[in-house]
C-alpha cells in the first residue's frame, strides 16, 4: 500500500545536487519521499545528507579514488564521521551537526542501465539505489551474508511501503 503524503512528516534534509547531463532523473520531490519513507521506517528525524547524482566519468573516478576499483558503479556512499573536537569551556556543539548521516553518490547512467538489464521501472530502480545507499549511511552493508540479508529486508520492506516490487526477486 502506497503511503499517502499527508502521513509522512518530512524528516530528510535534502541537499540534492544535480551533475549529470542524463534525463529521466528522479524529481527532488520523489528523492524527499523516498527518503522521508526510509527515515520514517527507521524511527528517525531530522537528519540531513547530501544526494549528487552523476554522470559515469564522476562515479569512476570517486570509486578509484576512495574504493580503489577504476570502474563505474551504481551507488557509493560516505558516511559522515564526527572529527574528535575539544571545545573550550562554556561552548557547546551545536547539536545540528551530529544530524548529518554523509553523502550519497549516485550515476544516473548506470540506474538507467540497469533498470532495462534488470527489466525494472526507472523510477523503481531509482528508488531502490537511493534507499540502498542511505542505509550505507546509517552503518548497514552487505559484506557478510548475515548483513547482507538484514539490509535487504528493510530494502524490500521500505520499498514496499512505496508500492514498489522487491527488487531481488525475478531479476
Amino acid at each position: 500500500m502506497k503511503i499517502p503524503l499527508s502521513e509522512l512528516s518530512v524528516s530528510a534534509i535534502l541537499d540534492l545536487q544535480l551533475a549529470s547531463d542524463c534525463t529521466d532523473m528522479p524529481t527532488q520531490e520523489e528523492i524527499q519521499l523516498w527518503l522521508d519513507t526510509l527515515l520514517s521506517y527507521q524511527q528517525l528525524t531530522d537528519k540531513e545528507m547530501t544526494v549528487r547524482i552523476v554522470d559515469d566519468a564522476e562515479i569512476q573516478q570517486l570509486n578509484q579514488q576512495y574504493r580503489g576499483k577504476d570502474t563505474v558503479t551504481n551507488v557509493l556512499s560516505f558516511p559522515f564521521e564526527m572529527p574528535e573536537l575539544v571545545l573550550p569551556e562554556g561552548i557547546e556543539m551545536d547539536e545540528s551537526i551530529s544530524n548529518f548521516l554523509g553523502d550519497i553518490v549516485i550515476s544516473a547512467q548506470v540506474v538507467k542501465q540497469e533498470s532495462k538489464q534488470q527489466n525494472k521501472l526507472l523510477k523503481h530502480h531509482w528508488a531502490h539505489m537511493l534507499i540502498h545507499g542511505t542505509l550505507h549511511l546509517l552503518g548497514y552493508d552487505h559484506i557478510e551474508e548475515q548483513e547482507a540479508e538484514e539490509m535487504e529486508s528493510i530494502e524490500i520492506a521500505i520499498l514496499q511501503k512505496l508500492a514498489i516490487d522487491d527488487p531481488y526477486h525475478n531479476h
